[in-house]
């Protein structure tokens, strides 16, 4: 049985304050020759809510609420947090852990997928951030993916119908559900998973929103897959159809009124606050559609305790052996342990 004596908490990061943003966008984008007038831009959408990303605040919620889950359940961990382009930064993180004595730590990354920026992106984070360390760096095991796993779909499926009860009443029952994620370059997408099971992104995506869509009325309401938040030159083919045209071609069809589900995303920051709930939302009114917009898991006490489970899980079993069925929802199964080498556009 492993032997973890820390848990680790790794997420996105983001600005604090307006002095932030700049150089927060500097880290996101670095090496990727971003135009300097699109960088302005997007700051304009963290400007718009004081220079604040609600990331930051929303990890401290849910590691206050994973700390209370971990003491209910005779978990003694103690608790780090490190981000990968803002503070508190992984490495800094990582070099407290090793000073703390700490050797092997568990990590949850706030991400659910399979793809080259959504998991294999963080287990190289996370190796960098203990090559800066040097040979005193803990071992970090990240949980597996958890997109089909009780404690992210049962709380989507909860905030859905919470959403779904804002709209009007003569218009609720036809509602369309608009499942949202984060778009990839193509290539990106078709290279997440193993080799044998490439297209993994999608497939993960997919399942996903099926299952939140079967909890929220046995198939009452139609429901679709679109994407947000391309950032890429338009010459480069992304995943589509892009979310504001998504809803321009339901209300063409006769839709009255969608629900937005970012089945993509773990929390409310500023992709779901900025991209969804101030664009999307006015694209819908220009169109004359009803709009609500579910909540993500955020610090739900279900997602929390799912943080436990996947903790449990992973120190009650050796190497890559799967985990309870009860574990996952769907068809899909438990995902692996651990990531091949060659997972998610990794070493071939």
């Amino acid at each position: 049985m492993p032997a973890y004596d820390a848990f680790l908490l790794v997420s996105f990061g983001g600005p604090e304050g307006p002095g932030d943003v700049m150089p927060f966008l500097a880290n996101v984008t670095r090496g990727r020759n971003i135009p300097p007038e699109r960088l302005a831009g997007v700051a304009e959408h963290y400007y718009a809510f004081g220079g604040v990303s609600p990331i930051n605040q929303q990890c401290r919620d849910l590691l206050a609420a994973v700390r209370a889950d971990f003491a209910a359940n005779g978990l003694t961990l103690p608790l780090y947090w490190g981000n990968r382009n803002w503070t508190p930064y992984l490495a800094d993180t990582v070099r407290a852990m090793a000073h703390d004595g700490v050797r092997r730590a568990v990590a949850f990354v706030t991400s659910a997928y399979s793809s080259y920026s959504s998991c294999r992106q963080y287990l190289d984070d996370i190796e960098r951030a203990r090559a800066a360390v040097g040979p005193g760096a803990p071992r970090i095991d990240k949980v597996r993916r958890f997109f089909n796993h009780p404690g992210f779909i049962e709380p989507f499926a909860g905030h859905v119908g919470a959403a779904l009860a804002t709209l009007p009443a003569e218009v609720r029952d036809d509602a369309h559900l608009v499942f949202t994620a984060h778009s990839i370059p193509v290539a990106m997408a078709e290279a997440s998973g193993p080799a044998g099971e490439r297209g993994r992104y999608v497939a993960e995506l997919t399942e996903a929103a099926r299952l939140i869509a079967e909890r929220t009325g046995a198939g009452a309401h139609r429901w679709s897959l679109a994407y947000q938040s391309r950032s890429g030159p338009p010459a480069q083919p992304w995943l589509e159809p892009d979310v504001r045209d998504h809803l321009g071609e339901l209300a063409k069809s006769g839709t009255q009124a969608v629900v937005v589900v970012p089945v993509g995303f773990v929390s409310d920051h500023m992709e779901v606050r900025h991209d969804l709930d101030v664009e999307a939302a006015q694209t819908a009114d220009a169109l004359g559609l009803a709009f609500a917009r579910a909540a993500t898991p955020g610090t739900s006490p279900r997602f929390a305790s799912m943080v436990t489970e996947l903790v449990t899980e992973r120190l009650a079993l050796p190497g890559d052996l799967p985990g309870s069925e009860d574990a996952a929802l769907g068809d899909m199964g438990v995902p692996s342990q651990t990531c091949p080498a060659d997972c998610c556009g990794g070493a071939r």
